[in-house]
């Protein structure tokens, strides 16, 4: 087993991460996987074996992340993917959304791949490998949704700072993808994995849409995506020798993507003169 690769995943316990860890082991991959409730953690895998590493951790404290990674390279001798999967989606115009909201949603999705990013790159500059995986979301490329905003800033964040990560990393041999899902049948929609705004605001009728729309989708089970497919395309793409720096998974992420791309050049063109009117004059010509 030893050549199997070592994997690191974050919010194990459920969605994604839980779906990854679980056909990982049935391939015969070492996973280490975090969760901030282990019990629940080893509930939801079910399985009780030396390849499977379940770790209780809080993303949002340091020490406790790099307890983590210590412990994992103790048990397996290295770490060759890691995957920054856990987040959660806040819900609520900008104007409703406390401070306190906001930051909260920055911590864990943003703060919290940090953490794992700077205890882990040591690690992986010393094998001179590795392949990080950091979860995006289409709404980390599109931000027109009414009431995702504070969440698509989370993620308009990972995918910048996981850019220069892939820039600054490359040097050692350590490969980076930005994964941006659209809609999955996880539970990423169900209490625990999505809030609402404490204070809401009747003049937003757009938000409460959104609202409600995300609660059918939530209740029909009728998104477009199927996680067991999505999971098995990313051990598929680590194993590539030249890797994405971007992913998109499903249909609806894959649309969204090209329409924004279709818009910046719009703007681009439109207000091309503009753009370049604000240069120095160039000096006459003798």
């Amino acid at each position: 087993m030893d050549n199997q690769p070592v994997w690191f995943i974050t919010g194990a316990s459920k969605g994604f991460g839980l779906e990854l860890v679980g056909q990982l082991l049935q391939k015969g991959h070492r996973v280490a996987a975090t969760s901030r409730n282990v019990a629940e953690l080893r509930r939801a895998v079910g399985a009780e074996t030396a390849d499977f590493l379940p770790l209780a951790v809080d993303l949002t404290d340091e020490r406790s992340v790099g307890q983590a990674i210590q412990a994992t390279t103790e048990q397996f001798g290295r770490i060759d993917v890691v995957v920054n999967n856990a987040g959660y989606g806040q819900l609520g115009s900008l104007e409703e959304l406390t401070d306190e909201e906001a930051r909260a949603n920055f911590e864990v999705n943003v703060f919290g791949t940090l953490n794992v990013i700077r205890q882990v790159m040591p690690q992986l500059r010393r094998q001179q490998s590795g392949h990080i995986l950091n979860f995006s979301s289409i709404a980390g490329i599109m931000g027109s949704f009414p009431g995702w905003g504070i969440y698509c800033a989370t993620k308009f964040a990972v995918e910048g700072l996981s850019e220069s990560l892939a820039a600054e990393a490359a040097p050692f041999g350590i490969k980076v993808t930005i994964v941006a899902p659209g809609y999955f049948r996880t539970n990423f929609l169900k209490s625990g994995s999505i809030k609402l705004a404490e204070n809401k605001l009747d003049e937003y009728r757009l938000v409460r849409e959104s609202e409600a729309y995300h609660h059918q989708l939530q209740q029909d089970g009728s998104q477009p995506g199927d996680p067991v497919k999505a999971a098995a395309a990313l051990i598929r793409m680590v194993a590539e020798p030249n890797p994405p720096l971007h992913l998109l998974l499903g249909q609806d992420a894959y649309h969204l993507a090209g329409l924004k791309i279709k818009a910046l050049q719009d703007d681009m063109a439109q207000w091309k003169a503009v753009s370049l009117s604000t240069g120095f004059a160039e000096p006459p010509q003798a």
